[in-house]
């Protein structure tokens, strides 16, 4: 198969500013594939050179920081329940779990709920309606966002540089490889939480369904 498309592609100009626009974006609308397109470039930078690994992972990394710093402003400025959105759903079933661990739990929240799309906007939110204050907070922020660009451009780049002859069964194979390293982690996270709540005693259902 001709892939000499996708080799265009990987030199592209508007590549590199469209993933950062795309990871930023992705603090705010967990239906946008920044995950997948850290991983898809990752696997076409080990197959074909393009973009380099040395511009993708800053920009990714720079684009997680970004994003989660202004969702984190929004619940500096806003609070947590002004929007609906911030109300209902997962986001806010999240948000109210997090009003109060977010102070007590800063860096573990962080660095986990970065790889939990919904859990990751709560956490920022709260973060920022919480006045967690923003010397404790850029530095935990900055630091996850490196280690998520870190661990996507790997994924990308181990599976890339083993089907290195392949650019598009590299991305094709590396993509699922993510989602479900994705949805291990989210489970494991969940799990943990979970497993926390009950020895810190904090409310769960069955304490409501009692009173």
């Amino acid at each position: 198969m001709d892939d000499a498309w996708i080799r265009d592609l990987a030199e592209s100009h508007w590549l590199v500013p469209l993933l950062f626009a795309l990871v930023v974006g992705d603090a705010f609308f967990v239906v946008l594939p920044s995950e997948t397109a850290v991983v898809a470039l990752g696997a076409l930078s080990a197959t074909t050179g393009s973009p380099s690994l040395g511009v993708i992972l800053p920009v990714a990394a720079a684009g997680a920081v970004v994003g989660d710093a202004l969702c984190y402003l929004i619940g500096r400025r806003v609070g947590l329940d002004r929007w609906r959105w911030q109300r209902t759903g997962r986001i806010g079933a999240t948000i109210a779990k997090m009003r109060i661990a977010v102070h007590r739990r800063t860096a573990v929240l962080l660095f986990t709920a970065r790889y939990v799309p919904f859990a990751r906007i709560a956490v920022n939110l709260a973060a920022g309606a919480g006045r967690v204050p923003l010397r404790r907070y850029l530095p935990l922020s900055a630091a996850a966002g490196v280690a998520w660009a870190c661990y996507n451009v790997a994924i990308g780049a181990i599976v890339g540089n083993v089907l290195r002859d392949s650019p598009l069964l590299a991305i094709a194979v590396s993509i699922p490889i993510a989602i479900a390293l994705g949805v291990t982690v989210d489970r494991a996270v969940a799990l943990l939480d979970a497993r926390r709540g009950a020895i810190e005693g904090l409310p769960d259902a069955g304490a409501d369904r009692s009173s």
